[in-house]
């Protein structure tokens, strides 16, 4: 014969009661949150900036910079001299590699190779092109992207007689 189950003490029904509440809260929280599009930023000018921010990298006596902006906000005259097609599910990628201090540095050329992982793990090659404007040379290149999402670059810079370079950085993309 087994025997009844014991009355809960005080102490345990206090437990419980805590244990209790603690749930229902939870679970609210995790209720309110149901039917709501998914947590963005709500500025988008801090998108804007935070896409914007440069990667930066100093190689010896080089600085590569990298920075990522959607196709939208590139000029029509920029993105004919860069040779792209503005679209809301592509973003521009584009690197410079400069010498010398920020306020007089000097272009640099070089071989740059870059691609880029989504978090899928979907890895696209990034075809970058040289794009010379008076003295300043850039390497431009577009990315295809399904926003909201996190893009993780890659970047290899390789100059005349210098060893390799390695820039990796991510961005976040937001829907327009």
């Amino acid at each position: 014969m087994t025997e009844p189950p014991a009355m809960p003490t005080a102490s345990s029904a206090r437990l419980i009661r805590r244990w209790t509440t603690t749930a229902a809260v939870l679970f609210a929280v995790a209720l309110a949150g149901c039917g709501r599009e998914a947590s963005t930023p709500s500025d988008s000018a801090d998108q804007a900036a935070a896409l914007r921010e440069e990667a930066v990298l100093q190689a010896g006596d080089a600085t590569v910079r990298a920075s990522v902006i959607p196709t939208t906000n590139v000029g029509a005259a920029i993105a004919t001299q860069y040779g792209i097609a503005r679209s809301e599910d592509s973003v521009l990628l584009m690197v410079g590699v400069r010498q010398g201090p920020q306020a007089t540095e000097t272009s640099l050329p070089a071989t740059v190779v870059a691609s880029v992982r989504d978090l899928r793990g979907v890895r696209q090659a990034i075809a970058m092109r040289e794009v010379r404007s008076g003295d300043s040379i850039d390497y431009v290149g577009t990315a295809t992207v399904a926003a909201p999402d996190t893009l993780r670059f890659d970047i290899l810079v390789q100059r005349q007689g210098k060893p390799e370079a390695r820039l990796q950085f991510s961005r976040d993309i937001f829907p327009r």
